[in-house]
């Protein structure tokens, strides 16, 4: 098996996940590593046995070596990283968002169609176990989503990481984190979203974004969804999803599912790993070995990215 050599772009909390589930799969290595502080960026690429580091992406973007790029980094740069990637040469996988504007997503999309080159979002949700054995049932004909109930909750205050360590730019719940929840809808229901509805809290006075929000999604399958967002909220923390179903019910926490009478439900065969990092890089992967679409494609994830404009042009409107 030919070795895919990949350049990885962010030495944080993401890139670091992203690291650990590279080391679990065959015939991969990471050969470079970007950051933004070298001295931090070169710990990481001691701990994990990367032989090149750089603080320019363009530096390991011109390594012939290079087949793939993964980014990690900053929100703000995704759409110019991944065009800048697919321009290279490389195929890419964006961490989420995709961008945060729907002009740069298209553009994104338009440069792998233009290229032909593997270009994927980790919108993970797709492939968390949880997540994937609610999946195979809808796609099975077991059951039809009615309603899915999801919160998203977090207490950032202040403009820190996954880690605690003080972020180089803003977070945002429409543009990231409302991002799975969209996606995921698209995605378990197989519709379209026909109907989208926004209202946000205060703007917070020093980063500039709301720190809470709420979103209501039908989609054309008749389904329905509300979703809760909160950077205030003093646990528990992280996303929980509830899926009410004409057949049951099921409570997707992370990686733990359980029916909707709490009983537990073993996810652990679902896929190879219960890893969801780890297996969205190995669907990347796999994609470039076998020349094919991957799952969480660019292309696939864009209604996302239009809901999203849908709705942030609605809370512009609203003042």
């Amino acid at each position: 098996m030919t070795t895919i050599t990949v350049a990885l772009a962010g030495a944080g909390a993401f890139g670091v996940k992203h690291l650990e589930g590279i080391q679990k799969i065959d015939g991969v290595e990471v050969v470079s590593l970007v950051g933004r502080e070298l001295d931090k960026t070169t710990q990481v690429a001691n701990r994990f046995g990367v032989g090149h580091v750089t603080t320019d992406l363009a530096e390991s973007l011109a390594m012939k070596d290079v087949d793939a790029v993964i980014l990690c980094t900053p929100t703000q740069l995704h759409a110019a990283q991944g065009l800048a990637c697919l321009k290279a040469g490389k195929h890419v996988q964006v961490e989420i968002p995709l961008a945060d504007s729907l002009q740069a997503a298209e553009a994104v999309v338009a440069a792998q169609q233009a290229t032909g080159l593997v270009a994927m979002c980790g919108h993970t949700r797709r492939f968390n176990p949880s997540h994937q054995f609610v999946h195979k049932k809808i796609a099975a004909g077991e059951l039809v989503i009615q309603q899915m109930d999801v919160q998203t909750y977090f207490f950032r205050r202040t403009n820190m990481n996954a880690l605690g360590q003080p972020r180089s730019w803003t977070d945002h719940l429409l543009w990231h984190h409302a991002a799975h929840t969209v996606d995921l809808f698209n995605y378990q229901t197989g519709g379209e979203i026909v109907a989208a509805n926004a209202v946000q809290g205060p703007i917070h006075p020093t980063l500039g974004i709301a720190m809470d929000m709420s979103i209501q999604l039908k989609s054309s399958t008749g389904a329905i969804c509300t979703l809760s967002l909160s950077f205030n909220n003093d646990g528990p923390l992280g996303t929980f999803f509830r899926y009410i179903c004409d057949r049951g019910t099921y409570i997707a926490r992370y990686d733990d599912l359980v029916d909707g009478k709490e009983h537990p439900i073993d996810v652990s065969t679902v896929d190879v790993s219960m890893n969801g990092i780890e297996l969205q890089d190995r669907e990347f992967f796999a994609a470039i070995r076998e020349g094919r679409e991957p799952n969480a494609s660019v292309a696939q994830v864009l209604p996302c990215y239009q809901t999203l404009d849908r709705l942030e042009r609605q809370l512009q409107a609203a003042g």
